[in-house]
């Protein structure tokens, strides 16, 4: 199980980390071409981790609304998905890089919208500052980690996207809904560092 005690766990997550294989996972099928990458960002404040979150702005034509983690396509001169992680989340919530400290690039998930995305692991100092890109986020927002990482709160239900019917899973707590890639890669963090848990299946 997570450190209850924020200042043991960057070396627990080390040591479950270090020298992992980072399987690939996806919404439905691994087959996305274009590449992305998120920042999965732990805030580390005195008494409790939480993870940073983004809700997107409802006018956007893609995943309008939805909760996501900053990140997006990985650009020409991006020097790799590290940078672009840091990249996107300067310019989407305006933290400076030197706030983040990269811990891991975990492993590929792909998305029914056809982005092979690879998530970092990182830490954030808490007090960071923020300058939301109103054209593409709506609020910004953290949920504690050990909530976001136990695999018994969340739900499997059925959804159609993109004219394709298949499960995929739901967590809902303090007001918000984190479904989809975002779920999933949340799921595969868990997976890889051995939380215990099983989603329920909802019909």
């Amino acid at each position: 199980m997570l450190p209850d005690n924020p200042a043991e766990l960057i070396p627990w997550l080390q040591q479950r980390l270090t020298g992992r294989d980072y399987p690939a996972a996806a919404d439905f099928a691994a087959s996305a071409r274009r590449q992305a990458s998120v920042l999965i960002g732990l805030v580390m404040h005195a008494d409790q981790v939480n993870v940073l979150f983004t809700q997107r702005a409802d006018h956007l034509s893609t995943h309008a609304g939805q909760v996501s983690f900053p990140g997006g396509a990985i650009e020409a001169d991006d020097a790799d998905v590290i940078a672009a992680a840091l990249r996107e989340t300067q310019e989407e919530v305006g933290i400076p890089p030197d706030w983040i400290k990269p811990l891991q690039r975990l492993g590929e998930y792909h998305t029914i919208s056809g982005y092979c995305v690879t998530p970092v692991l990182a830490t954030i100092r808490p007090g960071y500052p923020l300058d939301p890109d109103a054209n593409e986020v709506a609020d910004v927002f953290e949920l504690p980690l050990s909530v976001v990482l136990d695999p018994s709160r969340y739900e499997r239900r059925w959804v159609e996207r993109h004219g394709v019917r298949g499960k995929t899973h739901f967590l809902d707590y303090a007001g918000r809904t984190i479904w989809g890639a975002t779920a999933g890669m949340l799921l595969q963090l868990s997976l890889v560092l051995g939380l215990e848990g099983i989603p329920v299946d909802k019909t």
